[in-house]
């Protein structure tokens, strides 16, 4: 039986996290994956040489670009720009309306809105990205700490020394 394949709706914080890094490649090749941006996201990132590193990922084919055409994730999408930023409500919308998984740092609200409508266990963070990659030998634990710690520099902590303390 062929794994079960994990839709995922990525968030600009993860995208932005990885290109900081030069490691949003990564996502075209961690197993069993396919990550998907949505329109909402891929307008708000904002940085020219961001835009055109996700521009090149789309038009290469192995992230692509999701609007909501549905009426009932509209519908939620607009529930939840009431107390969520359009990015956020966009990727919770389509992953509800879907079934899909989650690509967020993101804490608080957007997490208990993303695990009510979702279920828990379906938001992926920068560093579950680091781990996967890790697991599916892309990524050294070395190369993965040296990224840590470049973002640990661009405000993005964490609460552990070594990605040798996350893979066993």
């Amino acid at each position: 039986m062929a794994p079960i394949r994990r839709i995922v709706v990525t968030d600009a914080n993860v995208l932005i996290n990885l290109m900081h890094v030069s490691r949003l490649g990564l996502l075209a090749r961690i197993p069993n994956h396919e990550f998907v941006v949505p329109e909402h996201v891929r307008e708000e990132i904002g940085l020219p040489e961001q835009r055109a590193v996700l521009a090149a990922a789309i038009d290469d084919g192995w992230l692509e670009v999701e609007a909501i055409t549905d009426l009932g994730a509209l519908t939620v999408y607009t529930e939840l720009i009431a107390n969520l930023g359009r990015r956020e409500a966009a990727c919770i919308a389509i992953a509800a309306k879907q079934g899909w998984y989650i690509a967020s740092d993101e804490k608080n609200r957007f997490l208990r809105e993303a695990e009510a409508r979702l279920g828990a266990g379906r938001i992926i963070t920068t560093v579950d990205v680091f781990v996967l990659s890790i697991q599916a030998g892309l990524l050294s634990i070395e190369d993965a700490d040296a990224d840590k710690r470049v973002l640990e520099g661009k405000r993005f902590k964490v609460a552990f020394s070594s990605y040798r303390d996350l893979v066993r």
